[in-house]
This record gives structure tokens, sequence and C-alpha cells, in this order.
């Protein structure tokens, strides 16, 4: 299976412009509110008409040569319940006075008999027995969810839409509710593609990831490579980094990081697009005495603390302007340095005083461009 999205579509001022294909199993779009998620998934279920493009669920390694879902060209446009596609909404859309065994078989257009089959073993398969005759009012927020997956299931799609399915959750039972998620739909072998403005959630269920801004597409990857590798400073921004400085690069192997005050060092080549580090909150080294190889003076900011985590916020250390050599420590204007420590590793440093320095450790540094 693989799946080819190439849209466009104006909705007041918000232009949404995006084309990917894939063949992975399991798909995350990842972005910000507003960024077109939800209208993508709305556009391949074909609740949404996009004003020009093509949505085609293909066969093998071609998703090209698959099963058209909308082609503007052509004049295609399939109606929904046409394009066996099963779409989770957010709140799950069950009907409120229908029973589990309604809702499972609501619209599955079979003979009786079959259809009766069809929804025993969905009950089955998403243990629901004993629930048959509730209300969705009656169940709880994970048992509506495996009724809903069991209704889009019972109809055996092609491709499964899941549109920020834990949103509304509290943390517990969102985490929860993820991995029984992930567990239903271990032998489904058909494509599922989730939404959702949580990276961490995408990216323990996503093989691929499509991140969107401002109805784009910024990237598009295998997910823990987008993560290990962003390449520009936007993607590290939406895959979580929180640490950048401006970098200026002096040789193959050495960067000016003119918003930290020091000189990076690196045994890999730098390649000379280079215009920028990222660096995440949990990598630095502390370090004690005199100042070695990539450190960052810093000043403390301030402190937060967590129930299993203590965040420092830090400025960097320095001039208190841009000197000749092209440093900016201590400009004003300077974003904070977020330093986060594990429950363990704060328990040590309490046993010591204040780390005179940070050293960024050369395999977690990101190197990006603009």
């Amino acid at each position: 299976m693989g799946i080819l999205v190439d849209i466009y579509k104006k909705l007041g001022g918000f232009h949404l412009d995006i084309s990917f294909s894939s063949d992975a199993r399991r798909i995350g779009i990842l972005g910000p509110s507003g960024c077109g998620k939800s209208m993508t998934l709305k556009s391949i279920a074909g609740i949404e008409q996009p004003d020009r493009g093509r949505i085609l669920i293909g066969t093998g390694d071609d998703p090209s040569a698959g099963h058209v879902l909308y082609d503007s060209e052509k004049r295609v446009s399939l109606k929904p319940q046409k394009r066996n596609v099963g779409y989770m909404f957010q709140n799950y859309a069950l009907f409120p006075t229908m029973t589990v065994v309604q809702n499972i078989a609501a619209g599955l257009k079979l003979p009786t008999a079959e259809r009766k089959a069809r929804v025993g073993e969905m009950i089955r398969r998403f243990r629901l027995q004993g629930l048959e005759d509730h209300l969705p009012g009656q169940l709880s927020g994970g048992q509506q969810q495996r009724v809903a997956l069991a209704r889009i299931m019972a109809y055996q799609p092609d491709l499964i839409l899941l549109d920020e399915p834990f949103s509304a959750l509290d943390q517990h039972l969102k985490e929860r509710l993820q991995h029984e998620l992930m567990t239903m739909l271990e032998d489904y072998k058909g494509q599922v593609v989730m939404v959702s403005h949580s990276r961490d959630e995408l990216y323990r269920f996503a093989e691929e990831l499509v991140i969107l801004e401002q109805g784009s597409v910024l990237a598009q990857g295998k997910t823990q490579v987008l993560f290990d590798h962003p390449h520009t400073r936007a993607v590290a921004k939406m895959t979580g980094c929180k640490n950048f400085s401006a970098a200026r690069r002096l040789d193959e192997h050495t960067l000016r990081l003119t918003d930290w005050g020091t000189d990076l060092r690196l045994q890999r080549e730098i390649p000379e697009d280079i215009t920028a580090i990222g660096y995440r909150a949990h990598f630095f080294e502390p370090v004690w005495g005199q100042r070695c190889e990539n450190c960052i003076p810093f000043h403390l900011s301030g402190v937060d603390e967590l129930p299993f985590e203590r965040r420092y916020y830090l400025f960097p250390a320095g001039h208190s302007r841009r000197d000749q050599e092209g440093y900016a420590e201590g400009d004003p204007e300077a974003e904070l340095i977020c330093w986060f420590v594990q429950e363990s590793d704060r328990q040590e440093l309490d046993k010591r005083p204040a780390p005179d320095f940070l050293q960024l450790k050369e395999e977690s540094v990101l190197l990006l461009r603009e």
C-alpha cells in the first residue's frame, strides 16, 4: 500500500498547499494548531474537497498506480462512503443514543447474518464483551476509543485516519490509550495516518513523519532520522530542540558560536552552508574548574523544580556587547539556554557546587541551515 497527497485548498486567508507520498504503514503528520493537519485528513477522507490536486491510495511501491480518491484534472472526487477510508474524530463521534453493538454496526451494508458475525468479531477483538448494550455515556474514555476503532475496522478500510485522538485526555489516560491503540493496530495491514501537535505521540507511533508549517510541508522522512538529523532550525524546533546559537564557520572543523561565546571544534567535517547549531536540553555535561574544549560560560537566570526533573535557565556569559571577534555574549536579546536534568543526575548535582561551564558533546550537536 501507499498514499499520495498533492493538493491545494484556500480557506479564507489560509492556503493549504502540500505534497507528500509514503508507503510506510504508520505515518504521522506533525505541526502546530492551525497548520492544516486536520484539513489534510478531511481532504483525504472526502469531508473537505481541495480546490485542485489529487489524492491516491496506491498498491505496491507506487502510490500513483493505485485507487484515485480525488483528481481535479480528471474530475474525480469520490464520496466519503466510497473511499474505503476510516476516520476517527477527536471525540470519537459515537452516536449517543445507540448501544455499542449498534454503533459498530452503523452503516455496515451487509446481509443480516454477515453483519452480526462481523460485529461479534469486533466485540471480541476489541475486548468489549459485556458492554454490548451500553450507551457511549456509560463507557470510559478507553472503552469509547475501542468502540470507535471497532466501528472503523468493521468496514475493513484500506486506510485509517486518526485526528488528534488523544488531545482531550489527561496525561495518565493519554499514555495508556496510546499504548492500547498501537496494540490494537498491530495486526492491521493497511496504512494509518495520525495527526498531532505532540511530537512525543508521533515519535512513539510513526515510522515516517510529515511536518507541516503554515499549510506547507516543512520536512518529510523517517521519524528517527528527522529527530536525530533535522538539518534546519525550523525542523529542529518542531522536534523539540530548545537551544540554538548562530554559528560562523571558521574552518572545516571549527564553528564560532556567536551567541554562546565559544568556538566549537568537531572531529567531523562541517559543511560550508551551516549557519547555526542546535543542542537538546538534556544533553549538556556540567564541568567544574578549568574550562575545557567546547564549553559554554554562563550565568544562572532561574531554576524550575519539577517532580522528576530540574530545569535550569541560563544566560550566555561574557561581553556586554558584540566584540570585534564576532561574539554576542551577554547580549540582552540572546535566548536563554535551557538545561534539563533528570532526577538521578539532579541528586549528584546537589552534592557539589554549581558547575562553572556546560560542555557540548559532539555526537549531540545538530548542524543546521536556515
